[in-house]
């Protein structure tokens, strides 16, 4: 009996993209800036991570359902000129700078519920929700390891916000971090295109 490894080059493949695409397109993303003004606010890591976690899978669930309808609802010849601009798209988009989000002064709940609404509403209409959709369509019938990957990258590029944001305040890398993000979607743009 011999060991067959081609199932999981699919789903390593989908799980791996997934996590560097969204945890270089967070760098220097406004949920970063959350990050560090929930920190400031509450002081407690453990509740906002957790809450960065709850609302990544909820929101980025619900893209990679999306995305995956998509690819069956739509001609794979479409699919590919729309992924690949999309993507392009997105590398471009990575080069404008995201506002601050701002945390009220007076919240009403603790820091898991604040972090887990804040996160949620944030993640809506984000570039890495939009590039959550693309992958998923990108690689059909991967739901799984889309959201883990797309999840992980999420917290890869909040957890040392929350737990070392002043180590991580240089504008010049968060200029470069935009950079080196924008390089890679488009690359994945012009890699669907041909």
């Amino acid at each position: 009996m011999s060991f067959n490894p081609a199932p999981l080059e699919p789903f390593m493949e989908a799980l791996l993209s997934s996590f560097l695409l969204v945890a270089l397109g967070e760098i220097g993303d406004k949920t970063q800036l959350l990050s560090l003004a929930l920190i400031l606010k509450f002081r407690k890591p453990w509740p906002i991570l957790a809450g960065v976690v709850i609302a990544t899978l909820l929101n980025h669930g619900a893209s990679v359902w999306f995305g995956d309808w998509l690819a069956g609802a739509i001609p794979m010849e479409w699919l590919r000129w729309i992924l690949g601009i999309s993507f392009i798209g997105l590398g471009l988009w990575m080069l404008i700078p995201d506002g601050d989000e701002a945390v009220d002064d007076n919240p009403r709940f603790g820091p898991f519920l604040t972090a887990l609404v804040l996160f949620f509403i944030a993640e809506i209409g984000d570039k890495t929700q939009l590039a959550t959709i693309a992958l998923a369509v990108q690689f059909k019938d991967q739901f799984w390891p889309v959201l883990s990957g797309s999840t992980l990258g999420m917290v890869a590029a909040n957890l040392p916000v929350i737990w070392l944001a002043h180590q991580f305040g240089s504008k010049q890398f968060e200029t470069w971090a935009h950079r080196i993000s924008a390089v890679l979607f488009v690359g994945f743009g012009v890699w669907a295109l041909v």
